[in-house]
């Protein structure tokens, strides 16, 4: 058994599809999506649908929230945040299911999004989307950080860590840096995993899986040729 952490999909699944092949992703291993399946690349209804077709056959894969599920889930709430969620690649999400509006969105797509837990711990590492606030006595309570801090790692509180490594994405990243952060984790014990998978930086174009056991990298070259928004 192998345990696997991928972020930031951001609705590319013909790059998700081809990073599971790349790492020989089987029932017996487990697979940890760290947010992000949604907004920006052209088929965010599809990486929903396959991951929930994987669980279906049997693979374990488990699944955090990610600031662009919730920025969907506020869109609910009132039109200045909805339109804050359209400005940052919702529109490409309401196309990929083929409705005109927000609301046209089946349900069933609404209640797994806001039952997304927002943090995992398993053994040696925990494992979040944005990362944790360590200037709470306990970084596990402030669900907002989260989804959004970035610029984090100088307040890292190793002895409440445990020789725990943090996991995440959110701020993409080029190969190189996530390469070197793997390097470096005895003296900053967190890795970005964030590839930049959907953006059009050739800086970027990157999905990553990270082998949690063997500590080794698998990155993906997006597959997807329409622009992204």
């Amino acid at each position: 058994m192998k345990r696997f952490a991928i972020s930031d999909i951001h609705g590319c699944l013909k790059t998700f599809k081809a990073l599971l092949k790349q790492i020989s992703f089987s029932k017996s291993d487990e697979l940890y999506l760290l947010g992000d399946y949604i907004d920006r690349g052209p088929d965010s209804k599809g990486v929903i649908d396959y991951i929930w077709q994987l669980q279906s056959k049997g693979f374990q894969v488990h699944c955090l929230k990610g600031n662009h599920e919730q920025m969907m889930l506020d869109s609910f709430s009132n039109l200045k945040s909805q339109r804050n969620w359209l400005m940052h690649g919702g529109w490409t999400t309401i196309e990929s299911f083929n409705v005109q509006n927000l609301n046209e969105i089946s349900r069933e797509y609404i209640h797994w999004l806001k039952e997304l837990a927002h943090f995992k711990e398993i053994k040696g590492y925990i494992l979040v989307h944005a990362g944790l606030n360590m200037d709470f006595k306990n970084p596990l309570e402030d669900q907002v950080s989260m989804l959004w801090i970035r610029n984090w790692y100088q307040n890292i509180n190793k002895d409440w860590l445990r020789n725990r490594v943090i996991v995440h994405g959110h701020t993409p990243v080029p190969q190189a840096v996530i390469e070197n952060s793997l390097k470096n984790l005895a003296t900053t014990p967190a890795i970005d995993i964030d590839g930049g998978c959907v953006f059009v930086d050739d800086k970027y174009q990157k999905l990553c899986a990270f082998d949690l056991d063997d500590q080794k990298l698998y990155f993906q070259k997006r597959r997807e040729k329409r622009p992204m928004r």
